[in-house]
């Protein structure tokens, strides 16, 4: 079964749209792997901060059906199209990688190029999927995260429950 990571976000009723994310995708999937929930500042606008996670799961489902689902998923939690790329979401979930694909799938590029560009992504991602390495470098995610320049963008784990449990820890 192929690896499906995404990534999700969001800075509206953030606490919200991200558990209300999770229940859904664990029902989805099953058993997922988790990151640490981290708050960062809006990029590219003027905006309320979000918080950023990635998970990851094994899946059977296609990708074109992974990819409906998720912009299913987004709509029932009040996401509208159409507007500025940057700009303020009540859920924004991306498709990271998708078992070993690589290119342009179904109108999808995999992996992500925002992985390694965007903070928010690369240290999640290097949490749940540190030993797996990105096909455009060759390079594990831990690496990548380790080399990355912190400087680029503030970021920082917060305190974040889910389901009873605590997944994510402030520093």
């Amino acid at each position: 079964m192929p690896l499906l990571t995404l990534s999700l976000g969001s800075n509206q009723q953030a606490d919200h749209h991200i558990r209300g994310a999770l229940d859904a995708l664990q029902a989805s999937f099953g058993r997922m792997r988790t990151s640490s929930v981290f708050e960062s500042e809006a990029v590219g606008f003027d905006g309320n901060n979000f918080l950023n996670m990635v998970v990851a799961v094994d899946t059977s489902m296609p990708l074109v059906d992974v990819s409906a689902h998720i912009k299913a998923l987004e709509q029932e939690h009040g996401r509208s199209r159409g507007g500025a790329r940057f700009s303020p979401r009540t859920l924004d979930i991306d498709i990271l990688t998708y078992g070993d694909c690589i290119g342009n799938h179904d109108g999808i590029v995999l992996p992500r190029p925002e992985i390694t560009e965007n903070a928010y992504v690369l240290w999640p991602m290097s949490q749940v999927c540190g030993d797996r390495c990105d096909p455009r470098s060759g390079l594990t995610y831990a690496t990548l995260w380790q080399h990355y320049d912190k400087t680029r963008q503030s970021l920082w784990p917060i305190e974040f429950d889910w389901q009873g449990r605590r997944i994510s820890s402030a520093l």
